[in-house]
């Protein structure tokens, strides 16, 4: 899962992209409200933490642009303010929850996943076949059997099991699954699928990652 952080303090910037990308997100981020515009028009993301407060655009004029551009990527939204006005405005420029300074980030990473969740109306374990993933455990199973995965493999995994029966090229998975800053001309990709099959397929007769000649590759039962 791809996030982008939209924060002009830079140790609270740091700190949730740093905590975000223990949680196996790839992280982005932006210092003002124009720059998080322009890495939204450029960019896929699969939710957006937003501050309120922010140079030369301020978050509720970045939701609107947003909502008003046709993106309904969720918004969750930072106030430093605990004040009912400053929340309704936000939620009615189109952000989908709020959150207010200082925060436990435990409590930031479990609005994300509902914010995630609700967006694709989703089960909270993903199935394929006999591999089972539970996001909020962050354990995963074949054939009842527990994998042990790294942060990365898991991410990936996650977002094959999002996408399932969808062919995924290169670029969408280290899109998705490493941040902005990420070569595209490695092979590190390939790399991390290859650790994912010795895992996840290695000892079975139904493999449940494939390769799409041409394309990249697919999860499907």
């Amino acid at each position: 899962m791809r996030i982008l952080v939209v924060e002009d303090e830079p140790k609270v910037a740091s700190f949730v992209k740093k905590g975000l990308e223990e949680e196996s997100y790839a992280v982005d981020t932006a210092s003002d409200g124009e720059e998080g515009l322009g890495m939204l028009s450029l960019n896929v993301y699969d939710a957006v933490v937003l501050d309120l407060m922010l140079p030369k655009k301020n978050g509720i004029e970045v939701v609107r642009e947003m909502r008003a551009q046709g993106m309904n990527t969720p918004v969750l939204m930072l106030t430093a303010r605990d004040t009912l006005g400053e929340k309704i405005q936000g939620l009615d420029a189109g952000a989908d929850d709020y959150l207010t300074k200082p925060f436990a980030f435990q409590e930031l990473v479990a609005r994300l996943r509902s914010l995630l969740r609700r967006g694709r109306a989703e089960i909270n374990i993903l199935q394929v076949d006999d591999l089972s993933l539970d996001p909020a455990t962050r354990k995963v199973k074949r054939a009842g059997e527990e994998l042990v995965l790294t942060a990365k493999e898991f991410a990936l995994l996650e977002y094959m099991m999002r996408n399932v029966g969808r062919p995924l090229s290169r670029t969408t998975l280290s899109e998705h699954v490493w941040d902005i800053n990420f070569d595209r001309m490695t092979n590190v990709v390939d790399v991390y699928i290859n650790f994912l099959r010795n895992k996840v397929d290695k000892g079975f007769d139904r493999k449940l990652i494939h390769t799409v000649r041409g394309v990249g590759y697919m999860l499907k039962e």
